[in-house]
């Protein structure tokens, strides 16, 4: 029968705390980029709903706000790491999809579900569906646009 010997050197499990604290750090840059920019959202929400309607003035705030957050994003969150342009416009313009498709349809099911929502409920509301997207937006420029050219390449050789 085999016995496993412990060595310093010898991890159970392959960890290297230099990630564990650079995914610390990218998630609270994350958080922090959120805030403003959702919080600039918001007040162009508030700013344009009158004029425009609930629909596009929620479009525009997000079309504003997506570039800016995504060069953030790459000249703090994850600076450092290399990334493809084509893969930060096509981000660019699928976090404008993904939002404008599903604020739209957070603000109809809002308006099914409240008679003549108010424009702070309004807002509340793509506060809480934009908290909630952020959570997938921040795996997708983690693991795919800002992504370690190492583990790429560990990939395309394992793979």
């Amino acid at each position: 029968m085999a016995t496993l010997r412990w060595a310093p050197e010898h991890r159970l499990l392959a960890t290297d705390p230099d990630r564990h604290h650079e995914l610390g750090t990218h998630a609270a840059w994350y958080a922090v980029a959120g805030v403003v920019t959702t919080g600039v959202q918001a007040v162009l929400f508030l700013l344009l709903r009158d004029e425009l309607g609930s629909q596009v003035a929620n479009l525009v705030a997000i079309a504003v706000t997506t570039v800016g957050n995504t060069e953030f994003h790459r000249r703090v969150t994850f600076a450092g790491r290399q990334s493809n342009a084509g893969k930060r416009h096509l981000q660019d313009l699928l976090t404008f999809v993904f939002y404008a498709g599903y604020g739209s349809a957070v603000l109809a099911v809002l308006d099914a579900v409240v008679d003549r929502p108010t424009s702070w409920e309004e807002t509340g509301t793509l506060l809480l569906a934009s908290l909630v997207g952020g959570f997938v937006r921040f795996a997708v420029l983690r693991w795919w646009v800002f992504a370690h050219r190492a583990e790429a390449a560990t990939a395309a050789h394992n793979g």
